[in-house]
């Protein structure tokens, strides 16, 4: 497989997660039980993230990959054009907003706005247990993500001298965690490593051999150019992800466990068995034919999959607030008209509760679509073929 090569399927696989990211804030405990329970851990669309960006971190810069200033100039570049303007956008318009309506929740309880509001710019809020979900709640995740995008040529490097590296670098990156949270749980500092959970679920230390499975995966895409016509691979991933996933519904749910995540299996779960069936659901998204990937590569989920990155990023937050009032507001209303009416079918298919949800998620998506097409887009290319950092245009 070429490293330039597109992969509609895995594009329509970014859609998957995030929609599945957004379920899980939208739970609701009046839902039947097993599924309020199944989408109590469908933050594990955050996973599927980490293993993606690991196998295409890979797929495009390893072979590539050498520690010059031109070349890391030219890779930092594409990675700030990929995932900052938007995220610098929304976070400046999150704390606007919050001033605006005298909000304090997005400051997660620090004293000090403007200089948490730097924190959230530069991704260091995401070190702290206490201030992980200030500022655009999510973007926690994207401070896993930096971490990894600084440090991947470096794993690059040694792996290339040493496969061995890809078992010895996830070890010690956990053993760095683990050391971290002995040294500083001791320190009353908003819980920067304050603990081994924060770590293990929170941080790249405790999350990097999700990213490492994708770096294998997609040195072994490099490698391989069959396309077989049995699933066998597809299948048998999305079997381990099912086992991974049901492993943690599992787990009993108290006041201080309210996902399964919390656990020392859920940790086990999502961190390990899981990735390796997300990995082994990407091989066989890239080298099988199967009903699966020619769904995910639809002209639908391709667009859904660009737009998923900005979906991702307002699924909570103000402007997901501000949709969700809005339809709240009219479907009670409606609701209401059709009990006087009698109108009670409608009702008794679907609940008011539901169909609000269903809206959010529908207009959450066109704006994400819209958004990814006047800025995210043209903001991407701008920046690939401007002179940021001394360099030229570079694709991808």
């Amino acid at each position: 497989m070429k490293s330039s090569t597109y992969l509609p399927a895995l594009t329509g696989v970014r859609a998957i997660a995030a929609f599945m990211v957004f379920f899980h804030h939208f739970n609701r405990v009046e839902f039947p039980y097993p599924i309020f329970r199944i989408l109590n851990e469908f933050h594990t669309g955050v996973t599927v993230f980490f293993v993606l960006s690991g196998f295409l971190i890979c797929l495009r810069y390893y072979e590539t990959c050498e520690i010059t200033e031109s070349w890391f100039k030219k890779y930092i570049k594409n990675r700030i054009a990929r995932i900052y303007p938007m995220y610098l956008l929304l976070t400046l318009a999150t704390f606007a907003f919050a001033w605006y309506i005298k909000d304090s929740s997005v400051y997660g309880g620090f004293s000090y706005p403007v200089v948490l509001l730097f924190m959230n710019i530069f991704f260091v809020r995401g070190f702290f247990d206490d201030l992980k979900f200030t500022g655009v709640a999510q973007g926690w995740s994207l401070t896993v993500e930096e971490c990894f995008y600084f440090l991947a040529p470096l794993f690059f490097i040694k792996i290339k001298k040493n496969i061995k590296y890809l078992v010895y670098l996830p070890i010690g990156l956990i053993s760095i965690g683990l050391l971290l949270v002995a040294i500083f749980s001791k320190v009353n500092f908003y819980n920067f490593y304050g603990n081994a959970t924060f770590m293990f679920l929170y941080t790249f230390t405790g999350r990097c051999i999700e990213f490492f499975l994708g770096i294998y995966l997609a040195m072994i895409a490099l490698k391989n150019n069959k396309n077989d016509v049995r699933p066998k691979a597809t299948f048998l991933g999305l079997v381990i992800i099912v086992i991974a996933i049901g492993l943690m519904c599992s787990v009993p749910l108290t006041d201080t466990t309210k996902f399964g995540l919390y656990s020392p299996l859920g940790i086990l779960s999502n961190n390990l068995i899981l990735p390796i069936g997300i990995a082994i659901l990407f091989y066989g998204l890239i080298s099988e034919k199967s009903w699966v990937r020619t769904f995910l590569s639809t002209k639908t989920m391709d667009i859904l999959g660009k737009s998923s990155y900005i979906f991702y990023l307002i699924h909570i937050g103000f402007i997901s607030k501000l949709s969700n009032d809005f339809f709240s507001k009219n479907i009670d209303q409606l609701y209401t008209w059709m009990d006087d009416k009698e109108i009670t079918w409608f009702s008794n298919l679907i609940s008011a509760s539901l169909l609000n949800i269903l809206a959010v998620f529908i207009s959450l998506n066109l704006v994400s679509i819209l958004l990814y097409k006047t800025i995210e887009e043209p903001m991407n290319l701008y920046i690939r073929r401007s002179s940021l950092l001394g360099t030229k245009k570079e694709g991808e």
